[in-house]
C-alpha cells in the first residue's frame, strides 16, 4: 500500500518533472533533506508508480519535425473489434504521438508530428485513412505553439 504523498515528495515531483537530471544530492538540497533520505524518497516514489519514467525531451524543431496536427476521428462502427483494431493500428504509426478517446460527437482525437505537410499528406493518405473503421477524420494544423509543456499541476 502506498503512504500518503507529503510536502516533501511533491516538492521532490516538481522538481523532477521540471528536470529529471537532476541528481539526488541536488534535490536533497533544494527540499532540506540529506542525500540518503532524499534518494529512498526518490526511490519510493518510483516503486509506487508516482514516477513512470525518466526520458529526453526532444527537440522537434531541430529534428525537423515541423508540423503538428490534431485529427478527430469517427468511427463507422463501435464494436470491441473496431475499437481494438483501431487503437492497434494507431499505438504502431510512430506519426502519432498522442491518441485519445473522447466524448461528443468524435470519438478520438490524435496528436500527429511529421516533417511538413507533404509528409502528414502522405501519413493522412496512405496509413490513417486506409484503416477500415475510419468514417471521418477532421485535421486540424497547429500554427503557433503557445505552451507546449510535460509538468503536471502538482
Amino acid at each position: 500500500m502506498s503512504e500518503p504523498l507529503q510536502k516533501i515528495d511533491i516538492h521532490i515531483l516538481q522538481l523532477l518533472q521540471k528536470d529529471a537530471n537532476l541528481s539526488a544530492t541536488e534535490i536533497a538540497e533544494q527540499v532540506g533533506l540529506s542525500q540518503s533520505p532524499c534518494w529512498r524518497r526518490i526511490n519510493r516514489l518510483q516503486q509506487e508508480g508516482y514516477i513512470k519514467s525518466k526520458v529526453a525531451l526532444l527537440d522537434r524543431h531541430k529534428l525537423d519535425c515541423e508540423l503538428v496536427a490534431f485529427v478527430n476521428i469517427k468511427l463507422s462502427t463501435h464494436g470491441r473489434n473496431s475499437l481494438e483494431e483501431f487503437e492497434l493500428a494507431i499505438v504502431g504509426y510512430a506519426e502519432v504521438a498522442e491518441c485519445w478517446t473522447i466524448s461528443g460527437n468524435m470519438d478520438y482525437v490524435l496528436r500527429v508530428v511529421t516533417k511538413d505537410i507533404q509528409s502528414y499528406e502522405n501519413f493522412l493518405r496512405n496509413k490513417l485513412l486506409k484503416l477500415a473503421y475510419i468514417h471521418e477524420a477532421q485535421s486540424h494544423i497547429a500554427m503557433t505553439e503557445v505552451k507546449n509543456t510535460t509538468e503536471l499541476p502538482i
